[in-house]
């Protein structure tokens, strides 16, 4: 069985493709599995970290401004499926699959017209425009949320599967989790970050966060990933507020642990992506949602309003996000430890926890489809 994963950009589409790639090697150990992915995006680090060759091609997302880059971006869509072909005839793929954004358009168009079975997996409500267009490409269309439906037209090819999530979720508790990070002797622990790229305005937050609240309770670990782009700046304002040094306070660019860091956080406090929901339901944790205002249908926010009106979690959008407001909502949380398990009840109840089978089996099926 071979297996050529495509997708790339941000951790949002390239960590679905390694749940995928993890459960083909766990049902079959045989599988060969290589991605493909651009030069340019957090593939490039977690690919390789996770154990599976990475192949590039040349493609670029389209602005929604009017730009020049759209002419680029427009002359590689045309040509690019043309240079995946010869990717795909060297490594004789048996199934390519797809997990959106942009870098799996050429590959998936290029081994569709190759009469490869082909599968995309989108995560979000909203379908982004990478898997919109490949709809009519390829062969099965699955989806996380049923929704999803509403804004596609190849109504045969879809189906419902869930999310993908890396088989380390949800499998450590709480106590563990703590042991494994040596981290055993703090009352509470606090997780944020605002994807894999940085988001200024959490990383601000949060640095408030560490500034007025963790450096006067050092009972509080409090772990924040700034993102590769914002590291930088954020490290720098980390020292100038005096935090650096400081035991329970810690600042990385990525967290490449995240099973097992989300397991032992009491809170966590992230963006509304559909895959962060996802792994936060099946780990079952209270959570601080701030939704992205920069994604299409601003389907973020809908995503955090669906949990936020279960109990399932606390809202705050990006526009009303201040280091007091943060602070205050961090502090009653962690003092409240029955709202807490409440939270944890009611998002709990959104996880769905056999999609990787479910996937799984759908690609053997479409497989055997076009063999036959």
């Amino acid at each position: 069985m071979r297996v050529l994963m495509t997708g790339g950009g941000t951790g949002g589409h390239v960590n679905p493709a390694i749940a995928i790639a993890n459960t083909i090697k766990r049902n079959n150990p045989d599988a060969e599995i290589a991605f493909v992915g651009t030069s340019r995006g957090i593939e490039n680090k977690l690919v390789p970290a996770a154990g599976y060759p990475l192949y590039h091609v040349e493609v670029r997302g389209f602005r929604r401004s009017l730009s020049p880059a759209n002419l680029k971006a427009a002359w590689l869509a045309f040509v690019s499926p043309i240079r995946a072909k010869k990717l795909i005839r060297d490594f004789r793929p048996d199934i390519v699959v797809g997990t959106g954004g942009y870098a799996c358009w050429p590959v998936l168009v290029a081994a569709a017209r190759m009469g490869i079975p082909t599968a995309v997996h989108e995560s979000n409500a909203i379908p982004g425009v990478t898997v919109r267009r490949l709809q009519h490409y390829v062969d099965r269309v699955m989806l996380n949320f049923a929704e999803s439906a509403e804004y596609l037209d190849a109504k045969a090819k879809l189906m419902v599967v869930g999310n993908p999530l890396r088989g380390e979720f949800g499998c450590l508790g709480r106590d563990a989790a703590r042991a494994q990070l040596g981290a055993e002797g703090y009352r509470h622990m606090i997780l944020s970050c605002g994807g894999s790229m940085g988001a200024e305005p959490i990383n601000d937050a949060m640095l408030a966060l560490m500034r007025d609240y963790g450096l006067h309770h050092p009972e509080v670990l409090h772990v924040h990933a700034t993102g590769a782009l914002e590291y930088e700046a954020a490290k720098a304002k980390f020292a100038e507020y005096g935090l650096a040094g400081k035991d329970n306070l810690r600042l990385v660019e990525y967290i490449y642990d995240m099973p097992v860091q989300m397991a032992a956080a009491d809170l966590v406090v992230n963006r509304a992506g559909a895959m962060t929901l996802s792994e936060l339901a099946v780990q079952g944790k209270a959570c601080l949602l701030i939704p992205s205002p920069y994604v299409t249908a601003n389907h973020q926010y809908k995503n955090a309003k669906v949990l936020a009106d279960a109990g399932a979690a606390l809202l705050i959008e990006e526009k009303d996000l201040t280091p007091a407001r943060v602070v205050s909502e961090v502090e009653n949380l962690l003092a409240d430890d029955e709202r807490r398990k409440g939270m944890e009840s009611a998002i709990s109840a959104f996880a769905r926890r056999d999609a990787n089978q479910v996937i799984y089996t759908e690609i053997c099926r479409l497989m055997k489809e076009k063999q036959a």
